[in-house]
């Protein structure tokens, strides 16, 4: 839309891409001079490019483009060849950008130029422009209409609709309170708040009640339009808007699916909200273990886990299973892709479970950009549809999406996005019932408006671009940390160690089965072949046993970097540089990575990331480094922990804190305590339901970890890192040397020794002065039978 018209979009860009000199002479560089004079005139900036390379890169930089005037003989670039630098331009066009309106611009020297054209070229344009044949002011007028057409065509639904609305002006007359923010001019602090966030946030808070919106609980208006075009971009065939983040689609997905004594296959590797679902339903869970590394890193569900066999085993022999309604499942859900970043093969899993459950719930929180690079082609819920796996078997399929965490909305919107089968067809009508159970009556239009332009930012080429560039960022940071490791193991004036990065060593070209070192491979190769991060079966460098051809692959964006003292298979070195160490120094310098175990820390590779912030956390392990090798005094390096712990790391140096800490990590074995912990499952006494139930009635106590042996917990416990549940409601704490309380007993002598750096341990309550650590029991009096 044109600036000067009130269009709060602004006017937008539009992209000259001519061989002319802005500034030169020429009839013809007048006439478009002119023609750029009369589109300014209209609110639109002009980027002027006269080289295919300039043009390349205001594509790159400019996504508030609309509109492109491209010349056909524009400058080409040095590895174009014979072909004229119009062409490039054009392509690269078609690959950033969905239906962006171009005008291609021709010369006035032969009659027969669009005969000379390719033919894809007609395609590619909307129209043809000779500047000496028409007025500049007309010329100018089809470049501003285009580009006033794509501005209103690229807004969804919703967004469209929102803004129409708050360009009305209309007073308010309906909650919330404020009126448009009118209520925050009246007071000093309302106001400061105003000042802060802005009229606008605050005029797009509106009522439910506002019709002209449409109704989130009913599906209808604008944000009924909102969600079916969502799923069409997602390919579901029904998709809702949730405004709660994806506990809250967790939740509502599990309360859904599964109902009062039935039996529900869990990934262990699960979120708590999955648990929160049991809970509100009753269900009786069944839980499917994954595979664990030597970093302490979960794993996949090994196929062998997965198979009906299998499951039939495990549930015949849960004692919760058998006070269930029926000796099946009727629900499975999975974490897809793992917090670390690994992915399954959906379909392939899809078709495991399929004998054991009729409903497959993906928990994708942090896989909501899979359908959108061809890397994870079949490796989201929404790819287990009829062409990919059919017949009277296949499980109706949801995904549960937190579309905030790596796509472009505001915290806590998420999705779910369903794929019904005739086994398990969902109703729309009764699903809503759990919708609107776990929904509000007051949902924040901006987070909806959020949701809808996540969505319109995914549909077409423009989705591919973005998620591709944040893959072939994460690809070059991955091999520039190789490469300097390398060149400091070569340097031989520095210490040779440096962090390494969790992925194989080598990687395999499958066209000209050519071997390259990782850190050596073909950018191109890397960030479109998933072939180079399939996890081999027993390759050395994921750790995981049991695994089959293509089963799980390692999700490029979701970077682990590796600390020195421990590998894949679980050897200890003689030294190392626990990971909490170094994460408590990137937090100085600004840097706040997703999560931090043992040796090991996880970073994000977003479509926000750039070379320039990639840049400075190398920069920054350089010199953590540095320092370490200098045994730098702690006073320089964590001033902060000093400051709060002086009589603890009084005198304390980087190198002597990182060696202490892994002695003692290394004389615990910590990560095998936890290994043990995670595959050998406490024996489960009662279903999550009835715990819950026990600790809101004055049914539950706090105990001390030293006298928790063979009590029943009342609450989860879970550890972070990793971040996946030890102790499910309703299970046995197990003997006093058992693997659950050793590990637990670890993590606290660990917190005492090292004040500062202690795990974060949700259901865990930590005594100030001792240290102790306690959790949530059933009390004695009220313990259930071994078969409730």
């Amino acid at each position: 839309m044109i600036a000067q018209e009130g269009d709060d979009m602004g006017g937008g860009t539009v992209l000259f891409a001519l061989r002319e000199d802005p500034l030169g002479g020429g009839s013809e560089g007048e006439q478009l001079r002119r023609i750029r004079k009369e589109v300014e005139a209209h609110g639109l900036e002009v980027r002027w490019a006269r080289t295919e390379a300039e043009a390349r890169a205001v594509l790159r930089t400019e996504a508030g483009l609309a509109a492109a005037v491209v010349a056909w003989d524009l400058c080409p670039g040095a590895a174009a060849g014979a072909e004229p630098g119009g062409s490039p331009v054009l392509r690269q066009i078609g690959r950033r950008f969905k239906d962006l309106p171009v005008l291609l611009v021709m010369t006035d020297e032969a009659d027969d130029d669009l005969d000379r054209l390719p033919l894809w070229v007609s395609e590619a344009v909307v129209g043809y422009v000779w500047p000496l044949e028409d007025t500049p002011a007309f010329i100018a007028g089809r470049i501003v209409s285009a580009a006033r057409a794509y501005r209103e065509a690229v807004l969804p639904p919703f967004f469209k609709a929102l803004r129409k609305f708050d360009d009305a002006h209309e007073y308010s007359w309906h909650t919330p309170a404020h009126a448009g923010g009118v209520a925050f001019l009246k007071s000093p602090v309302g106001r400061a708040f105003f000042d802060y966030f802005g009229e606008r946030l605050l005029r797009s808070d509106l009522s439910i009640s506002v019709e002209e919106l449409g109704s989130l609980f009913e599906h209808t208006g604008p944000v009924g339009d909102a969600e079916r075009n969502a799923a069409r971009i997602f390919g579901a065939d029904r998709t809702y808007f949730v405004l709660h983040g994806n506990s809250t689609a967790d939740r509502m997905v599990g309360h859904f699916c599964v109902a009062q004594d039935e039996i529900a296959l869990v990934d262990r590797n699960c979120h708590k909200s999955v648990l929160h679902g049991l809970v509100l339903s009753g269900a009786r869970p069944v839980y499917l273990v994954p595979t664990r590394n030597g970093y302490g890193l979960a794993g996949p569900l090994p196929p062998a886990e997965v198979a009906a066999a299998a499951v039939a085993d495990r549930t015949a022999r849960n004692p919760l299973a058998q006070g269930a309604v029926s000796p099946g499942a009727e629900y499975a859900v999975v974490t897809n892709s793992t917090y670390d970043g690994l992915c399954y093969d959906a379909v392939h899993l899809a078709r495991e479970l399929a004998p054991s459950t009729p409903r497959l719930h993906f928990d994708e929180a942090w896989f909501a950009y899979a359908r959108f690079h061809p890397l994870y082609a079949g490796r989201y819920g929404m790819s287990v549809d009829s062409t990919a796996l059919d017949g009277p078997e296949r499980p109706t399929v949801f995904a549960t999406q937190s579309t905030h965490k790596l796509l472009a909305a505001l915290s806590q919107s998420a999705m779910v996005h369903v794929k019904s089968s005739p086994r398990a067809p969902v109703d729309h009508d009764r699903f809503n019932e759990a919708f609107m159970m776990h929904g509000t009556t007051s949902p924040l239009y901006p987070a909806i408006a959020s949701l809808d332009v996540a969505a319109g930012m995914m549909d077409g080429p423009q989705g591919h671009w973005l998620i591709d560039e944040a893959v072939t960022e994460a690809v070059r940071f991955r091999q520039a940390v190789v490469r300097t490791g390398r060149r400091i193991a070569h340097s031989g004036d520095r210490p040779a160690w440096f962090f390494d990065v969790w992925q194989p060593a080598t990687v395999t070209d499958p066209a000209t089965k050519e071997q390259h070192a990782f850190a050596d491979a073909p950018t191109e190769l890397l960030r479109t072949q998933p072939s180079c991060w399939q996890l081999e079966p027993d390759a050395d460098w994921h750790g995981f046993p049991g695994l089959g051809d293509g089963y799980c692959m390692l999700d490029p964006v979701k970077v682990t970097l590796t600390c020195p003292g421990i590998d894949a298979a679980g050897r200890w070195d003689d030294w190392g540089i626990p990971a909490r160490v170094l994460t408590a120094y990137l937090a100085t310098r600004n840097i706040v990575v997703e999560k931090t175990d043992s040796y090991t820390t996880l970073i994000l590779f977003s479509m926000g990331i750039t070379k320039g912030k990639w840049g400075t956390l190398l920069d920054a392990l350089m010199d953590f480094k540095a320092l370490h090798d200098a045994d730098a005094p702690l006073e320089q390096v964590l001033p902060g922990l000093l400051a709060q712990y002086p009589r603890r790391y009084a005198g304390t140096t980087l190198s002597s804190l990182c060696r202490s800490m892994h002695d003692h990590l290394r004389r615990a074995d910590l990560v095998t305590l936890l290994d043990t912990a995670f595959q050998e499952l406490p024996e489960p006494i009662a279903p999550p339901q009835w715990c819950y139930q026990q600790l809101i009635r004055q049914g539950t106590e706090r105990v001390r970890l030293a006298d928790a042996a063979d009590r029943v917990a009342a609450a989860m416990v879970t550890v972070t890192p990793p971040g996946i549940p030890v102790l499910m409601p309703g299970e046995s704490t197990g003997a006093p040397d058992g693997p659950l309380l050793r590990y637990l007993g670890a993590l606290e002598s660990f917190d005492r020794a090292f004040p500062g750096f202690r795990s974060e341990t949700h259901g865990v309550t930590v005594d100030p002065d001792t240290g102790d650590y306690a959790i949530e029991c059933v009390r004695e009096d009220r313990r259930p039978g071994r078969r409730p």
